[in-house]
């Protein structure tokens, strides 16, 4: 699917705000109610627009600690890995990665024992490197259209 201009100022408004009414959007983009509905249809439907969600601050519901988890694991262990991982709900993000570690995961806690217990949880199936955040210096953000020069590879 294209992704023109337009598109991408659809994706602008909907990744700073979910909730924006479709004629809150038209107007902002500039396209009529119908248009913007039609090319909001069409974004969903080739998955450039996936889905919609409420951010919950994690410290906001209790969750002090955040981490981010490397773990080393043996090709004969990741499925068993990933399984154990789907039903911890510590993880926030798990990223199959190169280099010295196979994954890496975000995960929150609610202190530095919750977090010891957790790793601890994962240890059988391959060494662990932890490090713990200590702030967002760029918290995650709204993924951007690419500038003019990156599209053409200059």
């Amino acid at each position: 699917m294209e992704i023109d201009s337009k598109n991408w100022q659809i994706l602008e408004v909907l990744q700073a705000d979910a909730r924006t009414s479709l004629t809150a959007l038209a107007r902002q983009v500039g396209l009529s109610v119908p248009s913007t509905s039609e090319r909001v249809k069409r974004l969903e439907e080739a998955g450039v627009l996936a889905g919609y969600r409420a951010v919950v601050p994690p410290r906001n519901v209790g969750y002090t600690v955040m981490a981010l988890v490397g773990i080393t694991t043996s090709q004969p262990d990741k499925a068993r890995l990933l399984k154990l991982l789907q039903g911890k709900s510590e993880v926030l993000e798990c990223l199959h990665v190169t280099g010295q570690d196979s994954y890496v995961l975000k995960v929150v806690t609610h202190d530095i024992g919750h977090l010891e217990a957790f790793v601890s949880s994962i240890n059988h199936l391959g060494e662990t490197r932890t490090s713990i955040v200590m702030s967002e210096s760029i918290p995650a953000r709204a993924v951007a259209a690419p500038r003019a020069q990156e599209q053409t590879g200059r």
